[in-house]
């Protein structure tokens, strides 16, 4: 392993711009559904796809730069809520999405003084996350007051830029384009759209009415059915929330609002090839069947075991002692409920159609001789009660969430191989590596870049802590697999 430590080279901005929409759109504002309400505010995702580009930065900034900025502006035409804002006015207003003519995406580019920092970034081994600062495009939020429909002493509205841009030119060798995004979206969107704008540019615009045409974003609102009423739960929640955004948000960006400040904070990516979850697979079925053959599935996806066995692996990591083994475990994750729904919805509707989905376990059971197993258990029966209800105790997503963080530790997965980031190729190539910059608490996934049916997962390590965690998953793998 390559030391943790990294020396910080110097960066310098080269250029900022504002790259809007080719044409005005036709829309100035689209209302959030239930489902987008609940993640509405300062929420954000940051994602960066590292390339090979052994050119150098004159060459960029002249060549690919404006072919870039181009794309961007003929993506936008189709994805012109991501050149407007959030817009979040004070109670009983709802939050929507507006995208006036004017309005734009912040494209900024930036050098990096060393070559020797894209194999840095690029690489597997643990990185300390205040590192990725540099390569991370902030979002600042502003506020405004409504002089029209203004209630005293309900506060301003609050205005959230939904997407800002950065490339990083490592002279010579290779870029990062990054992305950091409000929640207002999913990740499934969030991948339809840079995919979108990759193929527009690896194309010179050329293959854009082809794309389209056979993915088109949807806006239509009318899809989504708020049959149980959640939508005034959520917003009960939502403005609770905003009740605290005043104090918690003045002079902060997005950079501050995902607090990865810490020092002693480390961004690792560990590889499980095919054969490692084939092998994690057949023993889970093995034991499965062993103690009660009669409620054995018939298969076990690769999201389960890899999931339940990186859980299993942390929990034995950090607590060795017997201290507090009841304390409760909790496993959390996104699902995807496109497909799921009873009314049909299309795969690319844009806004968030994701549900909540956890897991619960003891602390002495994960470390326990059947950890692995209770955890796959576990986790697959909560997207099997998913696959039934998927929006199952939703009304309590909020005060569940809350509780989880106060009377146990959480693992929050983020992402997922279903997305195929490493598609997005904008005519350098595949990515070398696709990165997330998240928490602590947080599990990155997605499809491994080297193998495949392989699984890359990103976690977040106190110092010292990644040799044990290996240590414990080697172990773990070689017993498996004897």
């Amino acid at each position: 392993m390559a030391p943790m430590e990294h020396c910080a080279h110097t960066y310098k901005v080269v250029e900022q711009s504002k790259v809007g929409p080719a044409t005005p759109p036709e829309r100035t504002t689209l209302p959030l559904t239930f489902l987008d309400i609940s993640l509405a505010g300062p929420i954000y995702v940051r994602r960066q796809f590292f390339y090979h580009f052994p050119y150098t930065s004159h060459h960029f900034i002249s060549t690919m730069l404006p072919s870039l900025k181009h794309s961007l502006s003929l993506a936008l035409c189709h994805f012109y809520p991501l050149a407007g804002n959030l817009l979040c006015p004070p109670p009983p207003h709802k939050p929507f999405l507006h995208c006036a003519g004017g309005n734009s995406v912040t494209l900024t580019v930036v050098e990096s003084a060393s070559a020797d920092d894209f194999d840095h970034y690029s690489a597997n081994y643990p990185k300390n996350l205040k590192d990725y600062d540099c390569l991370v495009p902030k979002l600042s939020w502003t506020t405004m007051d409504d002089e029209d429909d203004h209630v005293e002493g309900a506060g301003p509205t609050f205005v959230f830029p939904i997407v800002a841009l950065q490339v990083t030119v490592f002279p010579n060798v290779g870029l990062c384009i990054a992305i950091t995004y409000c929640h207002v979206m999913d990740d499934n969107c969030c991948s339809h759209f840079m995919k979108t704008w990759a193929s527009i540019c690896r194309s010179n615009g050329g293959d854009l009415t082809t794309f389209l045409e056979r993915s088109p974003p949807s806006y239509d609102r009318e899809v989504i059915k708020d049959t149980r009423g959640l939508e005034a739960v959520f917003l009960r929640d939502y403005f609770k929330e905003r009740s605290k955004w005043k104090d918690s948000l003045v002079g902060k960006n997005s950079k501050h609002v995902v607090k990865n400040n810490d020092d002693d904070l480390f961004k690792a990516t560990i590889v499980f090839g095919r054969k490692d979850i084939d092998v994690l697979r057949k023993w889970a079925m093995y034991q499965w069947k062993k103690n009660d053959e009669s409620n054995v599935p018939k298969y076990l996806s690769k999201f389960v075991v890899t999931c339940g066995f990186v859980w299993t692996s942390l929990i034995k990591m950090r607590y060795r002692d017997e201290n507090e083994e009841e304390k409760d475990e909790y496993f959390r994750f996104g699902a995807d409920c496109r497909n799921r729904l009873e009314y049909p919805l299309q795969k690319n509707y844009f806004g968030n159609c994701i549900t909540r989905c956890h897991a619960t376990l003891k602390r002495r059971e994960l470390r326990g001789e059947e950890g692995f197993l209770k955890a796959v258990k576990v986790i697959d029966g909560a997207i099997q009660d998913m696959k039934k209800e998927p929006f199952r105790d939703a009304e309590k997503w909020k005060e569940d969430f809350q509780k989880m963080f106060v009377l146990g530790s959480t693992v929050l997965v983020t992402g997922s191989p279903k997305f195929t980031v490493y598609e997005t190729d904008f005519g350098f190539g595949k990515p070398k590596k696709v990165e997330m910059a998240h928490s602590f608490k947080c599990m990155s996934l997605a499809e491994s870049g080297s193998e495949e049916g392989g699984l890359e997962v990103g976690l977040v390590f106190r110092r010292d802590e990644y040799d044990d965690f290996m240590s414990v998953v080697e172990r773990g793998l070689q017993t498996f697999t004897s």
